[in-house]
Formats: C-alpha cells, structure tokens, sequence
C-alpha cells in the first residue's frame, strides 16, 4: 500500500511492496503524491514499472567514469576513447543526473559544440553518449529511454577530397627527411608506404616483417578497424620500400607509435606549407590512384578494406576528365 504524508510543507509519496525496493516522491499537493501513488501501483501490478531512483541518483560523469573503466579498455581505439570520453565527463552535461540528460539538454550541448567543433566531431561525440546510455541501460540497470535518438544530428560532412600535386607531394617528401644526424628515419618511407598500400594508420604501425610475404607481394593485417582480418596486394614499389629497410630486434615494420608520427608529421606538413592536409587524406590519395588501376569497385574494396561500397565512394574521387575520354 501506498503511504502519503506530509513533511515540512511537502506530500510525500511512499510505496512499499514485498520483493519491491521502496518508491518515493514528493510532491507540492497532496492530490499529486495520491495520484502519482495510484499510477505507480496499477504500472508494478501489470508488472510494467522499472525503478528510475538509480538513474536519478547518478550523474552522467559517473556513468562516464565507469565505462572509462570497465568498457573503453576492451576497445582497439582506448587511449583515443579515453581521451575524449575524460574530456565529455568534464562538460556541465556531466552534471546532470541520468533522468536530466533529456534530448532538450542533448540539443543544447549539440549547439554549443557546434560553434567549437566540426560537425563531423558532434556527431561522433552524438554517437558517444548513445554507446554509453545504452550499455548503461543493458548493464547497470539505468532505467532512461535513450535520449539521442530524439536529437537531430548535424548534417554529415562530406568526404575529404584533397590530394596534393606532384610538386606539393615532392616538398612533402622533402620535408619528411630527417633534418639532423639522429633524426626519425621511419616517416618518410612509412609516408611513402601508405600512399603505395592505401592501408589505414594502425594498420601500418602494427605491421611485423611475419606479416610480409615478399613472394607473393602481399602482407597480412590481423586486426583491422571493421574488425576483420585482410590480406592486402603490395605493389611494386611498396615492396621496394620495404626491402630498404633495416630491420629492428622487435620485429615491427615502423617503430614509431602515433603521437611520434602525427607530431612528425605535422612539422613536416607546416614545413612544406601544407596547411589544409592530414595524414588520413594520404588513404584518400592512395585509393584514388588505386580507381585508375582498379575501376572494378569490388576489386578496390579488397584492397582497402571497406566492407560497404557506399563509404568507399567517400575516397574515391575519381578523375572526371579521364572518366570523359571513357565515354568517347
């Protein structure tokens, strides 16, 4: 049964059912504690009432710093997972308790992130809370509807399309030299590398000569960003590139690791006066030159890896003039 009661000028509510934790609520009237009770009951004899106390008494920082915890190391992407997920644990949406976290306050940090960040990093940021609403939901018992949903997303930015001349691609190369004795000599060639093999960042830095199969010109990536395990054909000259090489006791291809090579690269970017190129736009580089070699899209994908045609039409930007001559 249901017990209403005054407390320093305010009704509350109070539902106590065997095999129930008790449920609570106050309320300015008395006919709203009544009525609420009333509803409460008639949702747990249906057997349709979840409890929200748990989501009401936890902040989403909370929710955040536990699936740092427990979810992000078991990902491939962790420390860049965490990076950013520390920086969103740290926003004033943070504050809110679980019931709070409404798609009005969803809108509110969508707009203001907007006028910080790209569109395509809300969206990812969008995505974000969705993965940890949900896990919360199916793993910790947050009882919430998913808010994200109910938000309208920025429009998906286009596809990158820039890739460098054969003169801003010489003074890139040139700028990736090492400028003193002791220099890093694996940017350049590993640059190199992954304008020949269209393979992804990670992919390169987790090469090991085991992977290399010189003979048939192909290497092997066991964990790859979709997840699944490829066999990529080598060119020609990305054999060349690796055979010049030397080798290291670890076994690594490249022994550099990703804030070595972006920091590396960067410099050499500003170097060469390459203000509006990241290293990703190599990949995009790669497989439109791969298009002229390749026009069968299946054949494309087998070597770069999608699995959906439709994101490899996102690098793939093929010559429109060549593709005039074709007509005739």
């Amino acid at each position: 049964m249901a017990s209403v009661r005054n407390r320093n000028g305010v009704w509350q509510a109070r539902i106590l059912r065997k095999g129930q934790p008790a449920v609570s609520k106050s309320f300015q009237t008395r006919q709203d504690a009544e009525r609420w009770a009333r509803h409460i009951e008639t949702q747990i004899d249906k057997g349709s009432y979840t409890s929200v106390a748990l989501a009401e008494n936890t902040t989403f920082t909370e929710v955040v710093e536990r699936y740092i915890a427990e979810v992000t190391p078991t990902t491939r992407s962790c420390r860049e997972d965490s990076y950013r997920l520390k920086a969103l644990a740290r926003h004033w949406i943070g504050t809110l308790n679980m019931v709070a976290l409404t798609p009005t306050k969803l809108a509110a940090y969508r707009d203001e992130r907007l006028k910080q960040v790209s569109a395509g990093a809300v969206i990812r940021e969008l995505s974000y809370f969705s993965s940890i609403i949900n896990h919360a939901r199916r793993e910790w018992g947050i009882n919430i509807t998913n808010p994200v949903p109910l938000v309208r997303k920025p429009p998906t930015p286009s596809g990158r399309n820039k890739c460098l001349s054969d003169t801003e691609l010489e003074s890139l190369f040139t700028a990736l030299k090492p400028r003193v004795k002791n220099g890093n000599i694996w940017v350049l060639p590993l640059t190199q590398f992954a304008l020949e093999s269209a393979m992804r960042r990670g992919e390169i830095l987790g090469l090991r000569w085991d992977d290399i199969d010189f003979a048939k010109r192909t290497a092997f990536i066991a964990l790859t960003k979709n997840g699944t395990a490829r066999t990529v054909p080598l060119s020609s000259k990305a054999v060349e590139i690796l055979t010049h090489l030397p080798r290291n006791i670890e076994g690594t291809i490249f022994p550099i690791n990703g804030p070595a090579l972006s920091a590396s690269f960067d410099r050499a970017r500003k170097l060469a006066k390459l203000d509006d190129f990241h290293f990703h736009d190599l990949r995009h580089m790669a497989i439109t030159r791969l298009a002229e070699k390749l026009p069968n899209l299946i054949e494309l994908s087998a070597v770069s890896g999608h699995k959906s045609l439709v994101m490899l039409k996102r690098y793939y930007h093929p010559n429109v003039e060549q593709l005039a001559q074709k007509l005739g």
